[in-house]
């Protein structure tokens, strides 16, 4: 295969420019990513070279495959390449799955060859995964990293010249990370051409080839991953490299109050999938719980089960009376599902600040913490990044100054950086406020960091969990 190019890229919002100018090569069997900030280009210039930029954005540019030439500034062009020349795995999987149809028959529609063997090697991309016995399930019921999973078989199953693949091991537990690394090297291998966007600084060093690091939409630092992430000559590289979790200090936890809810014999699960029973647990006020287990045994039920948006099927949960509804808070795994999407975020945060009589300085205080401009609430959900809309889903939780935070995956749309910002805020916040986090999460490091207790969820049998903090790693 001949090598990609991509030459003079760039994506403006009427007179602003958000990607700068730049040109790349995709060589066949060579990976490229692109690292930096939440918010800095990276998943602009994926959809850039999609055509699925949302408006007003516009992209401008060429695209050479094949020794063919297609303008960025026509979309309607570019959309003839899906599949056979380029395939997409969205930083948003949920969304790219279709809620009426099944797995299987998802998959399905991405092989390009004779259809009596489409079926067929769906269903060996499936298990692949670790998705057998899933054939059938709705997006609805499985989990993000499931969905995450599904959308990468479908991406795929058309082997396309070139996979963009945006935030691939999001939602994922290090084993899934682990196999996901080995089917990208596997897709490199093939002499296809594969352009990475990824917070996981790991996935980047496991993938190899050729780094970009991208910040306020300008190429800063570019290299052999091997020496972009291990001797980086950019200041900003080098803090995005030191910002890794496991390299946080260890966060002074309050002392607890009463309890402010119970679960005792909690059992649940889906159709003949058992997930848990036998499950008692109690949270108390300013307390830390950690919960952490593979993708699709449970984690997210178990939050929305404490907060009484799901029923057990056996037990019972008892959360303290006299605390009004709104103060149970949840942090969806993906935000964008948690806004409306047609609604300009400035007027849902303005209607939220009006219905409980809050302070606008409260909001702006959060905004200039998080290191958010802003500007942003000008627009609408789709046309912000993953990362900031994560961050101002927890803004919209926070002042709301909940007594229990279930936070589903925070960072999982965040960089090194805007993670370790972001948990600074989050930190400081329960430290004051007395709210009591119920954290979900795959990264170990993160639960050490953010937990005082640890509960580890094992798919089907007994729960178990440490209350010390020094064998919180053995829950990993």
């Amino acid at each position: 295969m001949s090598a990609i190019h991509i030459e003079g890229i760039r994506v403006r919002n009427g007179r602003e420019t958000l990607l700068q100018e730049l040109s790349l090569a995709l060589s066949p069997g060579q990976a490229l990513t692109l690292i930096g900030e939440s918010g800095s280009g990276k998943s602009l210039l994926a959809h850039a070279l999609m055509g699925t930029l949302p408006r007003p954005l516009t992209g401008q540019g060429q695209l050479t495959v094949a020794g063919r030439h297609y303008d960025l500034e026509t979309p309607e062009r570019l959309r003839t390449l899906w599949g056979r020349e380029i395939a997409m795995l969205p930083q948003e999987p949920v969304l790219a799955l279709d809620p009426t149809m099944g797995l299987l028959r998802q998959v399905e529609e991405g092989w390009l060859g004779d259809r009596p063997h489409a079926r067929v090697h769906a269903r060996a991309a499936l298990s692949g995964l670790g998705l057998a016995g899933c054939e059938g399930h709705f997006p609805h019921q499985i989990s993000g990293g499931m969905a995450q999973r599904a959308a990468f078989a479908a991406a795929t199953l058309g082997q396309a010249r070139l996979l963009i693949a945006d935030e691939p091991t999001k939602g994922l537990d290090s084993r899934a990370r682990a196999r996901l690394l080995q089917l990208l090297l596997g897709y490199l291998a093939e002499s296809r051409h594969l352009l990475t966007i990824t917070h996981d600084l790991a996935l980047a060093r496991g993938l190899g080839g050729w780094v970009l690091v991208l910040r306020d939409g300008d190429v800063v630092e570019q290299g052999p991953a091997e020496r972009v992430l291990h001797q980086p000559t950019h200041p900003y590289t080098r803090q995005l490299l030191a910002a890794e979790p496991s390299a946080w200090p260890v966060s002074r936890f309050p002392a607890k109050g009463e309890w402010l809810l119970k679960g005792e014999g909690l059992g649940m699960g889906y159709g003949d999938q058992t997930l848990f029973e036998g499950l008692d647990v109690q949270i108390a006020e300013g307390e830390r719980l950690a919960v952490m287990a593979p993708s699709g045994v449970g984690k997210s039920t178990l939050g929305n089960l404490l907060l009484g948006l799901q029923s057990p099927r056996a037990g019972r949960v008892r959360r303290r009376a006299g605390i009004a509804p709104h103060r149970w808070q949840k942090l969806y795994q993906d935000p964008v599902q948690a806004f409306a999407s047609r609604v300009r975020l400035g007027t849902l945060f303005d209607d939220l600040l009006r219905r409980h009589r809050l302070s606008r300085s409260a909001l702006d205080g959060y905004l200039e913490r998080l290191g958010l401009d802003p500007w942003l609430l000008e627009r609408l959900p789709g046309q912000v990044s993953g990362g900031e809309l994560q961050r101002l889903s927890l803004i919209r939780a926070l002042l709301l100054r909940p007594v229990l935070l279930f936070a589903d995956e925070p960072t999982s749309r965040l960089d090194p950086l805007s993670q370790q910002q972001t948990m600074a805020c989050l930190d400081k916040t329960l430290g004051e406020t007395g709210c009591a986090l119920l954290l979900v999460t795959h990264d170990e490091d993160l639960a050490l960091k953010m937990g005082e207790r640890c509960l580890l969820l094992e798919g089907g049998l007994p729960p178990s969990a440490t209350s010390a903090r020094p064998s919180l790693a053995a829950c990993g």
